[in-house]
């Protein structure tokens, strides 16, 4: 397990330094510079300023630095906030994101699985789809088919002014996580509730969970003890790509909901073409990504006792 680990660290380093260098090559790309909009700037000043930032280097130094400051976040002081380093930006905004994210994944999480398990205990019970399951079905249909920001606009409309509970907008306390944190689980938790029903139905045909039967165990023990947990293997592959979009991808109810979290802040310096900024956020996304696989990587050994990970360099079934 540690020399699997320690691989899969290596590997994801590796990664997140390819990232950080194709950015860096991705921004020297684009026309223009971090301070060619700012109008009457004198030729002098301009020139200064591209010292101070080390944009008069030649492109490998500049490309050096941005690797040795992968590790510790270290891209120098953000281009636009002139005062403030990278790490202050990130320190700011990269937890309101964090909390979002998490929240909206645990919201998803209970939903979906409640849902999507629910809903095929039921079917399989009945041996054919009900009103209930049907209409379940229907309601995550259209919550995979309904944008964030209409999601978002619906729950402020019922629950910030027809039924005036809960704040429309801001991040300054619990209450004002809610309407968010729903608005971004809504689209994952449909997902994970379809996948779940049809993991769970597979799972309950198996000739394991016909053998659990056949022993005399009720179907509420053959379901929990036997076919959740077969179940959950499927479902368990796409909650490290989901955690890691969650906690990455708010910008749309960041700015419908006037978040100050990384994604808004991430738009912003790509306008202002805050390249220590863009960097920055962008490793701590990737690292994000990297590190929620690992973990799902991990959670394959535990969820199903088939799978041994790192006895022969990888994982094995």
């Amino acid at each position: 397990m540690s020399a699997y680990l320690a691989r899969r660290a290596l590997s994801g380093a590796i990664v997140i330094l390819a990232v950080a260098a194709v950015t860096f090559g991705l921004l020297r790309l684009v026309p223009g510079g971090p301070f060619t909009s700012e109008k009457d700037l004198p030729p002098q000043v301009l020139e200064n300023l591209n010292a101070r930032y080390g944009l008069d280097d030649p492109l490998p130094v500049q490309l050096g630095r941005v690797l040795i400051g992968v590790p510790t976040l270290d891209f120098g002081n953000s281009m636009k906030f002139r005062e403030r380093s990278v790490r202050e930006v990130l320190a700011q905004v990269g937890p309101v994101s964090l909390h979002l994210g998490l929240q909206a994944f645990a919201i998803a999480l209970v939903l979906g699985l409640g849902v999507g398990f629910v809903s095929a205990w039921r079917r399989a019970e009945r041996g054919r789809a009900g009103t209930g399951d049907q209409a379940l079905q229907a309601l995550v249909t259209v919550g995979i088919a309904l944008p964030s920001f209409v999601v978002g606009g619906i729950l402020i409309y019922l629950f910030a002014f027809q039924w005036p509970v809960l704040p429309p907008a801001r991040w300054e306390g619990p209450l004002h996580t809610i309407l968010p944190s729903l608005t971004l689980a809504a689209a994952p938790a449909a997902y994970i509730a379809r996948l779940s029903r049809s993991s769970l139905l597979d799972t309950l045909s198996e000739p394991f969970v016909r053998t659990a039967r056949a022993k005399g165990l009720t179907e509420l023990a053959v379901v929990v003890r036997h076919a959740i947990p077969g179940a959950l293997y499927t479902v368990i592959t796409v909650l490290g790509p989901l955690l890691a979009a969650l906690v990455t991808g708010s910008f749309i109810v960041e700015l419908i909901f006037g978040i100050p979290g990384m994604g808004r802040f991430f738009v912003t310096s790509v306008t202002d073409r805050d390249y220590t900024v863009i960097l920055g956020i962008t490793v701590l996304y990737t690292a994000v990504i990297v590190g929620a696989n690992l973990i799902v990587d991990l959670l394959y050994a535990l969820v199903d006792p088939r799978v041994r990970v790192g006895e022969q360099g990888g994982e094995s079934a």
